[in-house]
């Protein structure tokens, strides 16, 4: 048998994307593996002293060339690995479907012939910032995984293999993403004692990860999976002019709301003056928008997105646009602090003008101006869609969203809040 031996994988500090790139789930094809059959291995360890190491790191595995693999294929023009449904990926995975695409690589459903099982494997687009942001993912996992024994808050990781210059990161299975759930359900939202499950796992979750000095950055309803895809279908009475033989009369409500985040390729340690973009777009807290510096709260303000679109099925600000963006949180939330505004960075100082957001003065067109007049209220928003609890919801959601970072809830804070009190009134 011909050996096939996995060079010196090299990992420096990650060059960050100014923008961050969204997860990818794209599927590329099979290849034979490295590290295959073996638990997680040690990563060299990037963490020093509280923040990624910028010293070089480096990763040695061995393998050896399995029986039954596929024959070489070309990556595809942007990097993604080529494969056909049935192929092996080693000779421990089969390929058996697609489960999603993205920027960042692809996820594949493959059977797991040693632990007989279905996973998902991540293959990551053999280009080398994907790579490393991948290793440090791999790091963030262990070191989670070491303090979540019982593998409740995080997706936990099986393994991990360098293939044809590929990073295949094998997770358990889980289900669809809150956001694939929404999508499918044709945007309509969570029942409110849903809300409050998923919010309190999310928040259990973010404080968890707070503890160990780690920021997720990249919270939004495409990280956080369901852990099973189970779900009923009831009436929705909010639609109630439709005839039941419609049936768009009914919409689907999951089985159970454990859920799990994913996603770590861009989880950083804490550390001063961290100042690059961070979070998708409708998540981003004003903090990072302004410029001013960000830490632990970016987190806790996606979550209060997260939950406002859960209740909504809808994200709180759809825009594209930075100036647009602020508008909305003043629309939704009140005006900004004077002493925000004050700081923002050299960036950041065309949104300001007489110590105020220069809007609707410097909107870019008419249609933005519509689009934030058309806004409600937080409260007004919330009391639309929440038949219970929406007074303490509101009151939760104030403290999560507050545009200054130093007074916003932190998550521990949060999972004290009446909302998450044990003697609501379930439906």
């Amino acid at each position: 048998m011909e050996m096939e031996h996995v060079t010196i994988f090299p990992i420096t500090h990650l060059d960050r994307p100014r923008k961050r790139p969204r997860f990818g789930w794209d599927v590329p094809q099979a290849q034979v593996g490295n590290f295959c059959g073996q638990e997680v291995g040690n990563v060299a360890s990037y963490a020093s002293s509280g923040a990624i190491s910028d010293h070089t790191s480096s990763l040695f595995v061995k393998g050896v060339a399995q029986n039954g693999s596929p024959p070489w294929r070309e990556d595809d023009k942007d990097g993604h690995y080529m494969f056909a449904l049935g192929d092996n990926l080693t000779s421990r995975y089969k390929i058996h479907n697609k489960m999603g695409e993205g920027t960042f690589g692809q996820v594949l459903e493959c059977w797991d012939r040693e632990r007989k099982e279905m996973v998902a494997i991540k293959i990551v687009r053999g280009i080398k910032k994907y790579k490393e942001a991948a290793m440090i993912e791999i790091e963030v996992l262990q070191q989670l995984g070491k303090h979540d024994k019982g593998g409740n808050r995080c997706v936990q990781i099986r393994n991990w293999f360098d293939y044809r210059n590929h990073i295949c990161i094998v997770f358990e299975k889980l289900g669809p993403s809150l956001y694939d759930f929404l999508r499918k359900n044709n945007y309509r939202s969570f029942p409110i004692d849903h809300v409050r499950e998923i919010g309190r796992q999310l928040l259990e979750c973010v404080a968890f990860m707070h503890d160990l000095h780690m920021i997720h950055t990249d919270l939004k309803p495409e990280n956080i999976l369901l852990v099973s895809s189970d779900y009923v279908k009831v009436p929705d009475y909010k639609n109630s002019t439709r005839s039941p033989k419609d049936s768009s009369y009914y919409k689907r409500v999951p089985k159970s709301s454990a859920i799990k985040v994913i996603d770590f390729g861009s989880t950083t340690y804490e550390r001063q003056d961290q100042n690059y973009i961070v979070s998708t777009r409708h998540y981003r807290a004003p903090e990072v928008i302004l410029g001013l510096g960000w830490s632990y709260p970016c987190d806790v303000w996606s979550v209060g997105c997260i939950l406002v679109e859960l209740c909504t099925g809808e994200a709180l600000f759809q825009t594209h646009e930075n100036l647009e963006h602020l508008a909305m949180m003043e629309r939704v939330l009140g005006p900004m602090p004077q002493n925000m505004l004050k700081r923002v960075d050299r960036h950041a100082e065309k949104f300001v003008r007489r110590g105020r957001l220069d809007w609707p003065e410097g909107a870019a067109s008419r249609e933005s101006i519509k689009a934030v007049l058309k806004l409600p209220r937080l409260q007004n928003l919330v009391m639309q869609h929440v038949d219970h609890s929406a007074g303490d919801l509101i009151h939760l959601l104030q403290g999560l969203l507050r545009y200054d970072p130093m007074d916003r809830l932190t998550a521990r804070e949060a999972l004290r809040h009446p909302f998450f009190a044990k003697d609501h009134r379930r439906i």
